[in-house]
């Protein structure tokens, strides 16, 4: 039986718009239907489903943003996209905070269209799928994550660029993956980027790639973030850390949907979603004009704020089992229970480093710990009493609890290496040196990258 046909709504008062339009999709294997005004829309989508409805900013009887809406409150499933005035990005940032798929502007670009409608009907494809479902990744119980799930789910049917804010240590990359991942971009690449680690005067070939020759160094054609993430997900971690000069080059190229690699004399349309997050103040910095407002209002079209551990303490059991059995399993050992004492402790404690910091508590706890239970002791939180630091007790060779701080990585790889040449590198040896497992030891060179 033969797949049945993809049936689109275009709404718009200029024939011309609605031929141009009806043409693209009719060679896309797309069936169209036309309205010129919100009414007849309004009458077509109350006696036919459709999987797509392309609409016009400005019609005779009303506003496209009113007939997004209407959509949003009836047929929430419906994809919207909104067509706008070149360049009037306030237009088309408006449809999108109004429940807007995505928008195209004037003069279409073929291209730009093609993408958008390929990306709309995989997402009616998938509205009623239970795997587009975010019930896993994002652990907990807690009214505040519950809520934050939902807001994934809902803007995962989006285009909409989304700011992620959060204390460090939240889980910010982690949602915009689940964004990425529950929507109909799942099966192209997540690239993700600190923008914070980028030198600046490696930046522009970094996001937007570069043509072999086009500076000293440049010895082959070089992919940007932007080429690496097209028909995905570019996700700008630590966005505020982005010098100004790059901001503008930024927006430049989420406006017009293209990048110009350095050297090259033509821009590459590319289709890629945008995420940002930073644990800054935005609005703040803003205001200060350390970053630009209109890339800020052009990223924060929708903004999702992640909860603190702090605001969902119910969750920190979940977490912390999940956490020891992760590690455990890394480990290659039995997973240790936490005594009523230690779960207390955690559950008063207050966490200013988030899911983060509870992981490497409970790193550092897997190592200390005894008799397959984790004591108040052995988590060795801060102010707390500190009966069990690890210590050898020849030729001042140390592991103590402080140095698993992922702050005193390199100091911690040091004190290993040494241990290691005292004992002419026998591992079980070294670990008994340093009063810890050798499972523990031999994960600890792992993930120090010790040789």
């Amino acid at each position: 039986m033969s797949k049945e046909k993809h049936i689109a709504l275009i709404v718009d008062d200029e024939p011309d718009i609605r031929e141009l339009l009806d043409i693209t999709l009719s060679r896309m294997g797309i069936e169209t239907k036309c309205a010129e005004n919100i009414t007849q829309a309004k009458d077509l989508l109350s006696h036919q489903n459709f999987d797509l409805c392309l609409t016009d900013m400005r019609l005779p009887d009303g506003n496209g943003i009113g007939l997004i809406k209407y959509i949003q409150e009836n047929i929430s499933s419906l994809p919207v996209a909104m067509i706008t005035a070149h360049g009037n990005m306030e237009f088309a940032i408006e449809a999108l905070k109004s429940g807007a798929f995505d928008f195209v502007s004037k003069p279409v670009d073929i291209t730009v269209l093609r993408n958008l409608v390929n990306t709309a009907l995989k997402l009616s494809a998938t509205h009623t799928d239970d795997k587009q479902q975010p019930q896993y990744g994002l652990l907990g119980k807690s009214s505040a994550i519950e809520e934050t799930r939902k807001k994934i789910k809902k803007l995962s049917r989006s285009q909409a660029p989304v700011y992620i804010h959060g204390e460090s240590g939240v889980g910010k990359e982690l949602v915009a993956k689940l964004i990425h991942e529950h929507g109909p971009r799942a099966d192209h690449n997540f690239v993700p980027v600190n923008c914070g680690a980028i030198p600046a005067e490696l930046m522009e070939s970094e996001f937007f790639g570069h043509k072999k020759g086009s500076f000293t160094g440049a010895s082959t054609d070089k992919q940007g973030l932007f080429q690496a993430a097209d028909g995905g997900t570019l996700f700008l971690d630590e966005i505020a850390d982005l010098p100004l000069a790059m901001q503008v080059k930024l927006l430049r190229a989420i406006q017009e949907k293209a990048v110009r690699p350095i050297g090259s004399q033509q821009e590459i349309p590319v289709n890629v979603r945008i995420l940002s997050a930073t644990h800054k103040n935005l609005a703040e910095l803003t205001e200060k004009a350390e970053f630009r407002q209109d890339l800020y209002y052009r990223i924060n079209v929708i903004e999702l704020e992640v909860p603190s551990l702090r605001e969902r303490p119910e969750d920190i059991s979940i977490l912390s089992r999940y956490f020891l059995q992760k590690i455990a399993s890394e480990w290659q050992t039995e997973i240790p229970e936490l005594n009523d004492e230690s779960l207390k402790a955690l559950n008063e404690y207050s966490f200013h480093g988030n899911v983060r910091e509870l992981e490497n508590i409970l790193e550092r706890a897997m190592t200390l710990h005894e008799d397959k239970v984790i004591t108040r002791e052995d988590l060795q939180l801060p102010n707390a009493s500190s009966k069990n630091n690890i210590s050898g007790k020849k030729d001042d060779i140390s592991l103590d609890q402080n140095l698993l701080d992922p702050t005193l990585l390199q100091k911690e790889k040091e004190v290993i290496e040494r241990a290691l040449e005292k004992t002419k590198y026998n591992k079980t040896a070294a670990a008994k040196l340093l009063g810890i497992s050798f499972r523990a030891l031999r994960y600890r060179i792992k993930k120090l990258g010790i040789d």
